[in-house]
């Protein structure tokens, strides 16, 4: 901004480095919607599969999955914890990899049928989870997320253990 005469002007660099100060303040966010995304359709299509394992298991053998009863509970399951996990930004790294298994299995097995080109991959939203779960996996939960909390405390502690440590280092050098 150029101050003149009691007037203030606003020139096109100052706006835009205003405007990219504030998009720099919400770096949080879009991790926290991609986690929040994710995290509850995943709790929700996990929770579905859990309590209907028959139903799924039947689909997936109709599908030629190996072994479908194990598979259904393994991905319910996995779908459910696995999302619970990126809702509260715990193991998000982790997590994502199984969801991300998942899909790819989806788009073999599932929606092959419906696949027909890159456009029709490009079009399912089982294709559209993977680059947000990648995003998660690379970049982490951001900075609303237990993972977070628990890296800061443990941050907080590693000062304290270290001026102990050496607090008992010197009484033994003394006693000594």
């Amino acid at each position: 901004m150029v101050e003149r005469e009691g007037t203030s002007l606003w020139t096109p660099r100052s706006v835009r480095e205003t405007v990219l100060a504030a998009l720099g303040r919400l770096g949080w966010l879009p991790p926290l919607l991609a986690r929040i995304t994710i995290g509850v359709v995943f709790v929700s299509t996990g929770w579905g599969k859990v309590h209907n394992l028959g139903k799924v298991t039947e689909f997936f053998a109709s599908l030629g999955i190996p072994a479908p009863s194990f598979n259904a509970a393994l991905v319910g399951y996995c779908e459910l914890i696995c999302g619970m996990l990126l809702l509260l930004g715990l193991a998000t790294r982790f997590a994502t990899v199984p969801l991300i298994v998942t899909m790819i299995v989806a788009l073999a097995t599932a929606k092959a049928g419906d696949i027909h080109g890159l456009q029709d991959l490009l079009g399912t939203i089982e294709f559209v989870y993977i680059p947000l779960l990648v995003y998660l996996a690379l970049l982490g939960p951001g900075a609303l997320a237990v993972d977070i909390a628990i890296a800061h405390a443990i941050e907080r502690m590693r000062p304290r253990a270290r001026d102990e440590a050496n607090r008992r280092r010197r009484l033994e050098h003394r006693h000594a």
